[in-house]
């Protein structure tokens, strides 16, 4: 059991969240304001005003603690104590209208996410998760699948926004899990892909070059839900920046050793 996060401190983040998704719905059907902070990596203005102001709401809510968001990021210091924020995963989807955006917050302590929220805003979907205490969606118990065929599991990934010069990491891996699993489904945001992993959408989930905003909060939410999250060779304990595997545990070691290319 995790022996800081309260209910009062995990209610007063969830409804944080909450607020601030208010502005990614308040702004759906509006304009986007769209600049590019790379060569296809966007911000939008409200990236900028959902940062603004889960920063506000977090350093009330726990004072002590650092933060750590996106837009503002100068580095990966994540201290003893910090609110880890990515304001908007999925920026592209949302500028194009697509829905699979979330806001991604995770409370880091000591080396580990000790609470995890994932919010979809315009599905209105809350996915959470406290260290010991199960994962949630909307309130309700969630957990991994008990898929245990690779040939029928569910597999999600993402691109990074480095896919020109990382091209290959990218297509190996799908061209083989591709051939070898039931499909793959390629969100556009990591903290759905978790969180999706997490409540049973998908069986699997891998990606390369993930920021510690877009994987603390859906990290927590995976193991939560009785999951397994690994660097890609089902062993190494996952890194910040490196590569990721996520799944529901049964199916974990036959979908490492596809990506990796062991039985290629």
């Amino acid at each position: 059991m995790s022996d800081y996060v309260t209910p009062i401190l995990l209610a007063r983040t969830l409804a944080a969240v909450r607020e601030a998704g208010r502005i990614v719905c308040d702004a759906w059907n509006r304009p986007r304001n769209i600049e590019y902070k790379g060569r296809i990596d966007l911000v939008t203005g409200t990236d900028v005003a959902v940062e603004a102001a889960l920063k506000a709401r977090l350093a009330e809510i726990l004072p002590e603690a650092g933060i750590l968001a996106e837009e503002s990021a100068r580095g990966w210091d994540l201290g003893e104590l910090s609110w880890v924020v990515d304001p908007l995963d999925g920026t592209t989807n949302f500028a194009h209208g697509i829905p699979m955006c979330a806001i991604s917050v995770a409370l880091w302590r000591n080396g580990r996410s000790e609470m995890g929220v994932v919010y979809l805003p315009v599905l209105d979907e809350l996915f959470h998760a406290v260290r010991g205490e199960g994962a949630y969606l909307n309130g309700e118990p969630i957990s991994v699948t008990g898929e245990s065929d690779p040939e029928r599991a569910l597999v999600g990934t993402g691109f990074p926004y480095t896919v020109r010069e990382d091209i290959r990491r990218v297509v190996d891996p799908l061209e083989r899990v591709l051939a070898a699993c039931q499909g793959v489904r390629r969100m556009g945001a990591a903290a759905v892909d978790l969180a999706y992993t997490a409540c049973g959408r998908l069986d699997a989930f891998y990606e390369i070059n993930l920021k510690p905003w877009d994987t603390a909060a859906g990290w927590i939410l995976v193991e939560e839900a009785g999951g397994r999250v690994t660097s890609y060779d089902g062993v190494t304990p996952y890194v910040f920046g490196g590569d990721i595997l996520a799944s529901n545990g049964h199916v974990h070691e036959a979908v490492a050793a596809l990506v990796t290319g062991r039985d290629a």
